[in-house]
């Protein structure tokens, strides 16, 4: 099966963003793109998940919308996990496209890098929504926070604790920043979820879960103390105290 792989089109570069979608479905292609670019983004195509990693190096994308079902050797997890592992695109935030509705699936797909999820078929107004709501996670204020030993930098979008650089994902990074900016204060899941996927999306209260367990994976390392505090019934806290 021949790949498909479809750079932006003619024109000025969309001042929404660079949005790579990886999707074999020749009329979803379509849709979403002309749907995108009236929206003002730039929108790259790839149909298979070699093309994907092709792609994501030369176009260099804001965002990957990545279908998780992909023709060849590659799914959407696959291309979803070599893309965290690239140090060109490990910090690209990556909403995941499926047709499979079953919880342990988003779960799964979360836990290999992808930040978002959504369950096809979605319409056009709620994708937007969350692409929006992603791009304007990954952009911050031109400062850099500092708790004990951890320094956020927002311009840069790089962390360092105890002069160690950190990789975290997009959605990790935020909240971070999130917990930098009120610590020692403990938040509920669903202040959480409000704060970092906002008010209006729906997102699974257990995907806090899931981000909190990457944050802390990245952040503490073997002698370090883990500065992400469980608060039973409670929430978590960024606390210098924490066991």
């Amino acid at each position: 099966m021949s790949e498909t792989v479809v750079g932006p089109s003619a024109g000025p570069v969309g001042t929404g963003g660079r949005i790579l979608l990886v999707e074999d479905d020749p009329s979803l292609q379509i849709m979403v793109r002309y749907n995108l670019e009236k929206s003002g983004y730039t929108v790259a195509i790839a149909g298979d998940g070699a093309a994907a990693l092709d792609l994501a190096a030369s176009f260099r994308p804001s965002l990957v919308l990545l279908d998780w079902m992909l023709p060849g050797g590659l799914s959407g997890i696959d291309v979803c996990r070599r893309l965290r592992a690239l140090p060109g695109s490990r910090e690209v935030p990556v909403i995941m496209l499926t047709a499979r509705s079953e919880e342990a699936d988003a779960i799964r797909g979360l836990e290999n890098g992808a930040d978002d999820y959504l369950t096809k078929p979605c319409s056009m107004a709620t994708l937007e929504a969350r692409i929006k709501a992603m791009l304007r996670r990954v952009a911050g204020p031109s400062d850099v926070l500092e708790f004990e030993d951890i320094a956020l930098d927002l311009v840069r979008h790089r962390v360092e604790r105890g002069g160690r650089t950190l990789q975290l994902g997009p959605t990790e990074f935020r909240l971070l920043e999130f917990f930098m900016r009120r610590p020692g204060r403990v938040f509920s899941r669903e202040d959480i979820l409000k704060a970092i996927w906002g008010e209006n999306i729906h997102v699974e209260v257990r995907t806090v879960d899931v981000h909190i367990r990457r944050l802390r994976r990245e952040i503490n390392g073997p002698d370090e103390r883990d500065m992400i505090r469980t608060v039973r019934s409670a929430g978590y806290a960024l606390d210098n105290g924490a066991e």
